[in-house]
């Protein structure tokens, strides 16, 4: 005799294969049980990104992995939470394909001195009333370092950076420290600059300027690239400890951010990472890249970073070396002059390279023989001629490796270098905010209007065929994704002119780099950047469909929930 519920069973084993559900669910139908999921989403705005499922309007998740995808009339199971989306969208979580999560976490103990939107400096007297206001309101020892971030020389009314002349007036006995917004400039007083040793005798360290007064050689504060990164280490702060490493990963987790990275690590930076995720795991991954440079060369070289899974939401996952400057500050590597060069450079002033082509080339061949994964900062085109020379040399392209080196920035990579890339297959990773924040800088100041309507080529990767990224390279701007892709598909600067429409992408498109494209460039493209059975459960839900709206309203869109792991990490206050 045949029963009803053996029938059932029958069919819906049926339809659970023919849609989309995990080897549990199957189980489940086998032994006539209804699957039971944590949590389930169901709506008419779920955008899979998936090449495998059919029309969607639900979603189950187990623990921290998607056991079904498919037809809301197909699922048989129990959900302890189903969620109605209503007018609301379900995504696959953001991955931030390049930013320091670290330097975010430090940040918030530094004093604003950021332009708006992210802070209140517009001119230098702004500057100096921000630090003395911040100094009078913290609790910083006598003594102590006074730290700030974010002042930018091109949103200053004197569009020039502080100097000695300007940050004495807020303290001669304690030492003070301006990270330029790129991360690649620094302003000091004279206290900072005694502290350091760094006086008029002092020469430009290798891939480094110290900029000086007028036609003398004593030093006026400002420190480009590598002069600056060595002053930093004269700093002693307490900010990074674990718990802020924790909220500076709630704040990401606050944009819809699953995946983060942190770049350019240095082996302080792991060893807190590893220590912070140790004590309590991390609400979302983290993927770290050691900083490498020369010294990584040699006989006496550091050991090679260990690569490995996931331990409590931390790995490493590889090395990055940076090949030049920035170009809102002026110190990327370019072939062809600056249009505005730096006030004591020459006309032809190009810029330079923070390392000499035979180290690029020796380390290029040092980690992708290893086969451990390079990130290399290249801006300027010239230092993209560096990447991508020291790429060729270090590959068998008839025996290509599946390396998936990654270009981070490659604000001025130019067409010739974008089809040597698709042809070895290298991942450009654009920093497609800068049309916004420094767009009008760019255009009038940097490149003049040919080259800035080039930067961040999106549609020519496209046209290519090469895989690309997007990211914000936090905290240099802040995480917000959502802004990140209303600038990559308008391409608007702060004051509204378009710049290098001809390079503008789709809504999918821009959706796709900062989710199964950023998830390739990790090797993490079969377990995260669609929502397919399986994979694990890192998800999002905006406001509104973005696919569903023209592109110049993608700003109004709000990350409501996000999901990593299976669990809600982030969810907007009503």
């Amino acid at each position: 005799m045949i029963r009803l519920n053996d029938i059932r069973a029958s069919m819906l084993l049926s339809l659970l294969m023919l849609s989309g559900c995990d080897e549990s669910a199957l189980d489940a139908a086998k032994n006539n049980e209804a699957p039971q999921a944590d949590i389930a989403f169901y709506g008419d705005n779920i955008i899979t990104l998936s090449e495998q499922s059919g029309p969607v309007n639900f979603v189950a998740v187990k623990d921290d992995t998607i056991i079904f995808v498919g037809q809301r009339n197909l699922w048989e199971g129990q959900a302890d939470e189903v969620v109605n989306l209503g007018d609301s969208a379900l995504l696959p979580g953001f991955i931030d394909a390049h930013g320091h999560i670290s330097f975010h976490a430090r940040v918030s103990a530094m004093a604003n001195v950021s332009s708006p939107p992210v802070g209140p400096v517009e001119d230098i007297n702004g500057l100096v009333a921000a630090l003395k206001n911040y100094q009078a309101s913290s609790a910083l020892a006598e003594g102590n370092w006074l730290v700030g971030m974010g002042y930018d020389d091109s949103l200053l009314a004197e569009k020039r950076h502080p100097t000695t002349g300007d940050l004495d007036k807020v303290s001669a006995s304690r030492p003070i420290l301006l990270i330029h917004v790129s991360g690649h400039l620094a302003a000091v007083n004279s206290k900072a600059l005694e502290i350091a040793g760094i006086n008029e005798n002092t020469p430009n360290p290798p891939g480094g300027v110290i900029r000086r007064w007028g036609n003398s050689q004593k030093p006026n504060g400002v420190l480009e690239e590598t002069a600056g990164f060595a002053i930093q280490a004269f700093i002693k702060s307490t900010a990074d400890t674990n718990e802020q490493i924790r909220e500076g990963l709630l704040d990401y987790a606050s944009y819809g951010i699953t995946t983060a990275q942190d770049g350019a690590s240095s082996l302080d930076d792991i060893r807190q990472l590893r220590s912070a995720s140790s004590e309590k795991p991390f609400p979302i991954d983290v993927v770290s890249y050691q900083r490498i440079d020369q010294t990584y060369l040699g006989e006496n070289s550091p050991p090679l970073p260990i690569l490995g899974d996931y331990e409590n939401g931390f790995r490493v996952g590889g090395v990055k070396m940076i090949l030049d400057g920035s170009p809102q500050g002026k110190t990327a590597y370019l072939t062809q002059p600056y249009k505005i060069p730096p006030k004591g450079a020459a006309h032809d002033y190009r810029g330079y390279p923070i390392m000499p082509s035979e180290s690029v080339d020796e380390l290029f061949a040092k980690f992708i023989d290893a086969g451990v994964p390079i990130l290399a900062h290249a801006n300027g085109d010239a230092a993209a001629d560096l990447f991508v020379n020291a790429l060729q040399s270090s590959i068998d392209m008839a025996n290509l490796p599946d390396h998936r080196t990654v270009m981070i920035h490659a604000q001025t990579v130019r067409e010739d270098q974008l089809g040597l890339m698709a042809k070895m297959k290298a991942i450009p990773s654009f920093f497609s905010a800068h049309t916004f924040y420094w767009g009008d800088w760019h255009r009038d100041s940097v490149f003049g209007v040919e080259r800035a309507s080039r930067i961040s080529p999106t549609a020519s990767s496209l046209e290519k065929g090469i895989i690309f990224t997007l990211h914000n390279d936090a905290p240099i701007v802040p995480p917000d994704m959502i802004r990140l892709l209303w600038a990559t598909t308008n391409r608007l600067t702060r004051s509204g002119q378009l710049l290098g429409q001809e390079q503008r992408i789709s809504t999918l498109e821009a959706i796709k780099a900062i989710t199964i494209n950023a998830a390739y460039q990790y090797f993490e493209e079969d377990i995260k950047g669609t929502i397919d059975v399986g994979k694990q459960a890192d998800l999002v839900i905006l406001s509104k469909n973005p696919l569903a709206m023209p592109t110049t309203k993608l700003l109004d869109i709000k990350v409501e929930r996000t999901i990593a792991r299976g669990k809600t990490i982030f969810e907007l206050d009503d």
